[in-house]
């Protein structure tokens, strides 16, 4: 069962990334999270953290055990590339490329798993039919709990929505 995981917009050229990917194609995951421990590289910080992601994707999302997986694939892609400009002799200005790249990595069994079946306990769904009548009775219950007797105090202020309109923050 193959298991992905991708990371887009890594501020490090595709050209640099690809170095390194190329090292770690093909490997078992513990080998290359080892490779990437060690490598002098600055991307390999990155990648290493994208490698944790797809075997933790593996192993929560699809019950699979860290030891049977395998890189089967990492392809990387350019990205946006963000123009800026360095000020240059007599007025000219210069562009410079920062390259961003995008990293998909494709993790593998090395042995398939055998398919489990899965137990879907059935459950009997028991429809009771309410009576007219009580329904009636249900809906004069709400309406009652609804309605409040008024008091006095709220009989004297029924010019309240009057002065509210009258004296309003906004003029309308």
């Amino acid at each position: 069962m193959q298991v992905t995981a991708q990371l887009n917009y890594l501020r490090v050229s595709p050209r640099k990334v690809r170095q390194v990917t190329e090292v770690i194609k093909g490997m078992k995951v513990q080998e290359a999270q080892n490779e990437l421990r060690v490598s002098p590289r600055g991307v390999a910080y990155p990648l290493l953290k994208l490698l944790n992601s797809a075997i933790h994707n593996a192993e929560n999302n699809f019950k699979l055990k860290k030891d049977n997986l395998y890189i089967e694939n990492i392809i990387v892609n350019a990205g946006p590339t963000l123009k800026r400009f360095r000020p240059r002799a007599r007025g000219a200005a210069y562009e410079i490329l920062k390259r961003t790249s995008k990293v998909k990595i494709v993790l593998n069994e090395i042995e398939p798993t055998p398919k489990r079946k899965l137990k879907v306990k059935k459950e009997k769904i028991v429809t009771k039919r309410v009576s007219d009548l009580e329904k009636d009775q249900l809906k004069e219950e709400r309406l009652e709990k609804k309605k409040k007797p008024l008091k006095k105090k709220e009989e004297k202020r029924s010019f309240k929505g009057f002065f509210q309109k009258v004296f309003r923050r906004k003029a309308g």
